[in-house]
């Protein structure tokens, strides 16, 4: 991360949490915070009013309530193609940022190599730095965000290279990755002996013909991959920050170790409320996805007509713009002109890339049809509105 020391104790301010800031200040739409504007399912609701009455409302068994961890090796093991035991695989988190740290301090000591794709979820390197190891990059290519094999294996067969994180779908590119690609990244790890940590929070969130591949259901990569996920994203429920990491038994005995000083333990009365999103029938999962083509379709298309250059996402929630014909030599400045001039929100997306890239923003579609054609409509002449027409 640049500009990010972790070990001199000069961590670097989230940009997400920085364009919310800022968004609040000059009343622009946030756009910059991905967290979907809805409640979650009835269902859960339901639950949750019954929880608060009866509870539990003390600690849970600090990897994760039982009936919790049985519901989701369920519906993991079906989604993987793999048994998955919830007594010794399973981990519950608060969050998937949770899991991800989890998994990280599990496995790497000071000094080792983590491979990380660039652009990446910002938290991924701090991570890394929090641990002590060095990120080596291997850089996801525009505008396709596809990588080069040569480029992954120099990263891989660095000496001290632990793990390689792969984010599929990918924040903030909206990328997901081919068959053709997840193999090469599972040969990779089998020819360098190394773990893979997944983060797989946009799971349920892709758009045909694209579908995601759970990485620890690929032939011999269920020994040595940590898969994280959280149901934040594919319930609506990103405040009630529950996540987890299915992994091998001796690597999930390690991260839960870490997990009991991290935080103890995920929310007791949410986990059990929460158990209820995971017995939802497939209609559900059908719906979300219509949901989001069809958001996705109405932002997209009105970017198009805004004259916004922009990547098509193939799963999640999130869109890339190309903003490099302004000319601004900062992005940060260039988001604080968006959300100032123009009353709209975005991410810049240095913090997600490990090159010195200056030209790009992300914005989210996870809002009600009324708040995105208001956004788009202050988009409307967008050049003349920064000063750059």
């Amino acid at each position: 991360m640049r500009g990010c020391s972790t070990r001199s104790g000069n961590l670097a301010d989230s940009l997400i949490v920085r364009m919310s800031s800022v968004a609040r200040a000059c009343g622009a739409i946030n756009l910059a915070q991905g967290f979907p504007d809805f409640d979650p399912p009835q269902p859960v609701l339901d639950r949750l009013s019954q929880v608060v009455r009866s509870g539990p409302h003390q600690y849970a068994v600090t990897y994760g309530a039982p009936s919790f961890r049985e519901a989701l090796a369920r519906i993991q093991a079906l989604r993987m193609g793999i048994p998955i035991d919830p007594e010794t695989q399973v981990v519950v988190t608060c969050g998937a940022t949770e899991a991800i740290l989890c998994a990280m301090m599990a496995l790497c000591d000071p000094g080792d190599r983590v491979v990380v794709f660039s652009p990446f979820y910002e938290t991924y390197v701090a991570d890394a730095e929090l641990v002590g190891a060095t990120p080596t990059f291997v850089e996801l290519h525009a505008p396709d965000f596809t990588f080069d094999d040569a480029e992954l294996e120099r990263a891989c067969s660095l000496p001290g290279t632990k793990a390689i994180v792969l984010n599929d779908p990918s924040n903030p590119s909206g990328r997901v990755f081919g068959a053709d690609e997840l193999a090469s990244i599972a040969r990779a790890a089998e020819r360098h002996d190394l773990y893979v940590i997944t983060d797989e929070v946009y799971e349920r969130i892709v758009y045909a013909p694209h579908r995601h591949v759970p990485f620890a259901g690929l032939p011999g990569m269920d020994g040595r991959t940590v898969s994280c996920g959280s149901l934040s994203k594919t319930y609506s429920m990103t405040g009630w920050r529950i996540g987890y990491l299915i992994a091998p038994p001796a690597l999930a005995q390690r991260a839960r170790r870490v997990h009991d000083y991290v935080s103890i333990a995920a929310p007791a009365p949410l986990m059990e409320a929460a158990t209820a999103a995971l017995e939802l029938p497939d209609s559900y999962y059908d719906d979300l996805g219509a949901l989001y083509r069809r958001k996705r379709d109405l932002f997209c298309g009105g970017l198009r007509e805004a004259g916004v250059p922009f990547f098509e996402p193939q799963g999640t929630f999130f869109v890339m713009c190309d903003l490099s014909e302004l000319g601004y030599v900062s992005d940060v400045e260039l988001a604080d002109d968006l959300a100032r001039r123009v009353g709209v929100a975005a991410v810049p997306c240095s913090g997600f890339f490990a090159s010195s890239e200056n030209r790009f923003v992300r914005m989210h579609f996870a809002k009600g049809d009324d708040v995105l054609r208001e956004a788009l409509s202050r988009l409307e002449g967008w050049r003349e509105k920064m000063g750059r027409g």
